[in-house]
């Protein structure tokens, strides 16, 4: 298939100017209602945003087929990570492009939103018989995917769903992801002077110290992570600390192994506190639960067949990073989440490549015009 390299490139560029930091995406659904909207395609937003302090809802359009077969859904996210404002991308000579060094490029997802556009763009141009598609533009997904928690799911009537949002060679698809938690711990004691009645205090931190010391962190299986990045306990050094504050997380492919991991955190530090005299409270948020797509699913015989027709080498993985695609089997939609022409993500290094946008649009359309297969 004959695709407009140019145009691509500077879809692309366009995108990434526009100013899009989770829960502040409103000129970037906008921008795209009118990219679609000049296709003959109204993108629908709903009012996600308000349920979590953003000004922007998820987009949603339905686009007729000819072929048949049930719906296929292509999802991608609006908002990009900070530093981000006043970001442009650079072209340089051998093909990379990155942003001009002070900020990311939003790659990640902004060349999932345009191989999207782009395929659909390149179908109505060409008049070439496609599925019935669904299209989603989500927001807050760096924000643990705060805007497809709150989408209606009822709206789709696709079985198959493709995520456009995983920074792997062009090719790669992850099958699985990990369910997560966050949590958040607070160790109660008691304060006093450290110097005249230390003994009068209940230590806090000692206690928070305890109770890490009985736990293990990392990798604690082979599809198990746990991790407490932030502590926070006292007010100055004379004084025994009152309460330390605790923030962790935890991901595994296998959604019991978060409750059981949770389970052995919270018995270290009530063990803990009930040996020194204090307390502790705490507060769970369930964030994922794990995707384990199938290698003989649907959704991934098509996308191998598609690879196969674009020249690209179909690789199923793994991914310890989760995404709107962790939501799709608890609503009957099968989902992968496809290699995005996006590398070095979450940082000012961040890059993508031309020829990566193209392959990633080629494949796009390979998925979008492909027969339904045999059950």
């Amino acid at each position: 298939m004959e695709l407009n390299r140019e145009r691509i490139g500077s879809t692309f560029a366009g995108l990434v100017e526009v100013d899009s930091p989770s829960r502040q995406e409103r000129q970037m659904a906008d921008t795209l209602k009118e990219l679609f909207g000049k296709l003959d395609i109204t993108l629908e937003e709903d009012n996600a945003g308000p349920a979590f302090g953003g000004n922007t809802g998820n987009l949603f359009a339905r686009v007729k087929g000819q072929l048949p077969g049930t719906p296929l859904l292509f999802s991608a996210h609006m908002d990009t990570v900070e530093p981000s404002r006043g970001k442009k991308a650079v072209f340089h000579p051998d093909g990379t492009i990155t942003s001009a060094g002070d900020t990311v490029l939003g790659a990640d997802d902004l060349g999932g939103v345009t191989a999207i556009l782009e395929a659909v763009r390149w179908l109505k141009e060409t008049g070439t018989p496609h599925r019935d598609l669904e299209l989603m533009f989500s927001p807050s997904e760096e924000r643990f995917s705060e805007g497809t928690h709150q989408f209606d799911f009822s709206k789709c009537q696709a079985k198959l769903g493709y995520v456009l949002d995983l920074a792997e060679d062009m090719g790669a698809a992850a099958i699985r992801a990990p369910g997560s938690i966050q949590f958040w711990i607070t160790v109660h004691g008691k304060a006093a002077h450290a110097g005249f009645a230390p003994e009068e205090g209940i230590h806090a931190v000692a206690i928070a110290a305890e109770a890490l010391s009985k736990l293990q962190f990392g990798h604690v299986d082979p599809v198990t992570t746990v991790n407490i990045g932030v502590i926070r306990g006292g007010l100055m050094p004379n004084i025994v600390p009152e309460s330390c504050e605790l923030e962790g997380e935890i991901r595994s492919y296998q959604d019991e192994r978060i409750d059981e991991e949770w389970d052995k955190i919270l018995s270290a530090f009530q063990d803990a506190a009930e040996k020194r005299g204090g307390s502790v409270s705490t507060r769970v948020r369930r964030c994922y639960k794990a995707l384990n797509t199938p290698e003989d699913a649907q959704v991934v015989t098509y996308y191998q067949k598609a690879c196969e027709k674009v020249g690209l080498t179909p690789k199923l993985v793994g991914t310890f990073g989760m995404s709107d695609c962790n939501h799709f089997p608890q609503h009957g939609i099968q989902g992968i989440v496809v290699s995005s022409a996006m590398w070095k993500c979450h940082s000012t290094e961040e890059c993508t490549t031309l020829e990566a946008l193209c392959q990633l649009t080629q494949l796009v359309i390979a998925l979008m015009t492909g027969e339904e297969l045999a059950q």
